[in-house]
This record gives structure tokens, C-alpha cells and sequence, in this order.
């Protein structure tokens, strides 16, 4: 099945994450490949202990902080990773921020799209992000959307450490 959670809302990754951390409850392989981070929020470091293999970002910042030779390598390196984690096994495949990485042109789209059709072969795979391609929508055997309503960041409040990141 393939996973979509979109949006502009918090809690795309914490429900990838969630559903990561319960399958590797059931004994399933889990991969996570984060486009756009560092690998450095609370979570990652226990989906770890408990088995996942994680891919992070090298280079991570936001997209319009990137020189284009960050860019550059942003993508040589997310199509690498992608290529190396396709060739392996896995039953869930997370790959976070997918929708601006596809949107950017951060990784290869025809590995994003092949990376999806696993869903079809029997793996589950979540992709989650902002903005959605067409193609992602389309494919989606689950489509969630989160949608911000209220948010501490738009009092000047910033994420809190062990909460949010």
C-alpha cells in the first residue's frame, strides 16, 4: 500500500514514524530515508535501536537556503541513497519530505516513482510532504491530509526540543 501524508499541518513525519515504529514491533524491515534532514530528532535515534536502517541528508536546510551547488549534491546524494536502498529488501519504506524533494528536483522523480510502485509489489511505502505531485495523489492508496488550524509558531513560539524535534 502506498502512504500519503500531506499538508500543511504538523505531524506528517510523527505519523510515518508511528506507523515505522509499529511495524518494526511486528518484526517487519524498516527503512526511512529523510530528504531535507539531518537525522538528528528524537525519533530516529530510537526507530535505530529498534531496527530501522535511516538515511539523512548530508547537506540538510531549507530549499531556498541552498546554494545550487548544495542542491547538486542534495540530489546526487538522495539519488544514490534511493538507488542503493531499491537494490535491497525492505517492508516499509518511509521516505520523508519526498513531496519537496520531488518538487525541487532533489532526487531523481523516476526513482521517487519507482520507489512508489513497490507499494504495488507488495511493500508498504509512505511518502509525505507539503505539496504533492499529481502522480503521488493519484497513486495513493492512502491520501491524509493535515491541515494547520492553529500553530505556536505563529505567535513567535518555536519548536520545543523532545516535542517537535
Amino acid at each position: 500500500m502506498l502512504h500519503l501524508y500531506w499538508g500543511d499541518g504538523k505531524g506528517k513525519t510523527t505519523a510515518a514514524m508511528g506507523l515505522a515504529l509499529r511495524a518494526l514491533g511486528h518484526g517487519r524491515r524498516v527503512v526511512i530515508l529523510q530528504f531535507l534532514k539531518d537525522g538528528s530528532s528524537g525519533e530516529i535515534e530510537m526507530l535505530r535501536r529498534c531496527g530501522a536502517v535511516v538515511y539523512a541528508c548530508p547537506n540538510a536546510k531549507f530549499t531556498w537556503l541552498m546554494t545550487d551547488a548544495e542542491r547538486a549534491e542534495a540530489r546526487r546524494t538522495n539519488t544514490r541513497t534511493l538507488q542503493t536502498i531499491l537494490q535491497g529488501s525492505f517492508d516499509l519504506l518511509v521516505l520523508d519530505e519526498a513531496c519537496a524533494a520531488c518538487k525541487n528536483d532533489l532526487v531523481e522523480e523516476a526513482l521517487l516513482r519507482e520507489a512508489a510502485a513497490r507499494a504495488e509489489q507488495g511493500a508498504e511505502v509512505v511518502l509525505t510532504g507539503r505539496e504533492p505531485a499529481a502522480w503521488m495523489q493519484d497513486a495513493a492508496d492512502y491520501s491524509t491530509e493535515l491541515r494547520a488550524v492553529k500553530h505556536p509558531y505563529t505567535r513567535g513560539i518555536a519548536a520545543r526540543e523532545g516535542v517537535e524535534y
